[in-house]
């Protein structure tokens, strides 16, 4: 055989992935009615040839298929995808359930599932995803607590979660996520304090807690950060924002402003 024969079937073996990984692909297609994707996939082509898949040394490591017309369900199958680094679906119509079973995706780097109709909880799962960077599921419909598997995202570096109907708490050990530079959690029914660690991050740039329920008051560095000035939402609709007080012990009320719609006092953070 020539050099150029045996390159060329060296580099049509790297192109071929697992049956594991064409198997989890395939579930996608089917279930979120792939044959009506804007750009849609030739099935009987080799997967490195198909929209939005990307295969390096024959397994799939990047699926980005934002605004590709993708409706249905996630599929649980979508963990055998075991080397995805990146998984960006945004701007599609896909419901349902997060999959518990994207916990086990453990070279998740990138997970991009915004502006979609996911409802339910945050799986705790996702905090077994010790190489994420980013998450971002702003603009669903999920509900429930914040995880505290959540916390333990120690490399996550961006977090966007607002335009949600999450409740509870914000526990501080967000102050442990030392690498986050973006936190977005703005349009929620957060309450409690916001706390106060989140003035000791050092990489934090980004900050938008407001339109939440959060009470109590806040320090100077906290708020300077808030890019809506840390505005709330009372339960009888009243905008309320919230105090300084750098010194914690110390309990300031909070300033009531003005009755308000809080959607249409909404400014978009992403």
């Amino acid at each position: 055989m020539s050099l150029l024969a045996c390159f060329l079937v060296s580099v049509s073996l790297m192109a071929q992935v697992s049956d594991t990984e064409k198997t989890a692909l395939l579930a996608l297609y089917n279930a979120t009615q792939g044959e009506q994707w804007t750009h849609t996939w030739d099935v009987s082509t080799p997967v490195d040839q198909w929209y939005g898949v990307t295969v390096e040394n024959g397994t799939v490591v990047r699926l980005e298929l934002s605004q590709n017309n993708l409706k249905g369900i996630l599929p649980e199958s979508i963990s055998g995808l075991q080397n995805l680094q990146v998984l960006n679906l945004g701007f599609n119509s896909l419901k349902g359930s997060l999959p518990t079973s994207i916990g086990n995706m453990k070279s998740l780097k990138q997970i991009e599932l915004f502006m979609n109709r996911f409802s339910g909880s945050i799986p705790s799962e996702i905090g077994k995803l010790s190489q994420l960077e980013t998450l971002s599921l702003y603009s669903n419909q999920l509900s429930g607590e914040l995880p505290k598997e959540l916390y333990q995202l120690l490399s996550l570096k961006e977090l966007h979660l607002n335009s949600n109907m999450l409740t509870g708490s914000l526990s501080n050990k967000v102050g442990d996520m030392v690498n986050l530079s973006t936190l977005s959690l703005f349009d929620n029914q957060l309450s409690g304090y916001v706390p106060f660690e989140l003035g000791t991050l050092p990489q934090l740039k980004e900050l938008n807690v407001s339109y939440n329920k959060f009470t109590g008051t806040v320090t100077s560095n906290i708020a300077m950060l808030d890019a809506m000035h840390m505005m709330m939402i009372s339960n009888d609709g009243m905008a309320t924002q919230l105090a300084i007080d750098d010194k914690p012990k110390t309990k300031i009320k909070a300033k009531t402003i003005e009755p308000v719609e809080a959607k249409k006092a909404m400014v978009s953070f992403d």
